[in-house]
């Protein structure tokens, strides 16, 4: 799955409520639960940070990409935020996160989440491409963004 088919206004904010990983992942789980395509959110919630505890996924350049594998989708489900401030998700650069990038996939199914996976980290390489989500103002600027 790509990014325009994964990400919708729904499911991206520049506003991300959270100062710790955990509030940081429940407001992630809510943003991709409001697509409708979370069965169960706290299903969804148990499989991310489930994930989170084994190793972290805050990687560099304050990006974190916190995901999951559940029976609650059906399909892979994406959410997008930035957060005013930076989060400590410990990172391996040590440095805090601003841009969270989330995806819960279905435990049956490993090519959409591979794929997008893909795309975003494509993406995020790109420090002119950071610059810019952080600089976005409002959630259709970010969405744009990110689909390119």
């Amino acid at each position: 799955m790509n990014i325009r088919k994964a990400l919708t206004l729904q499911t991206v904010t520049v506003n991300l409520p959270g100062t710790t990983k955990q509030e940081v992942i429940e407001a992630l789980v809510d943003l991709a639960s409001a697509g409708g395509k979370v069965k169960d959110r706290a299903a969804a919630l148990d499989a991310v940070l489930a994930r989170e505890a084994r190793m972290t996924t805050g990687l560099e350049h304050g990006v974190a990409i916190p995901h999951g594998k559940t029976d609650a989708v059906d399909e892979l489900v994406a959410a997008v935020g930035i957060t005013r401030e930076p989060v400590d998700f410990a990172a391996l650069d040590g440095n805090p996160c601003r841009i969270f990038v989330m995806t819960i996939s279905s435990i049956h199914r490993t090519g959409p989440h591979i794929q997008f996976l893909s795309e975003i980290s494509r993406l995020l390489k790109s420090a002119d491409v950071r610059d810019r989500l952080l600089a976005a103002r409002d959630n259709r600027t970010l969405l744009s963004l990110l689909q390119g």
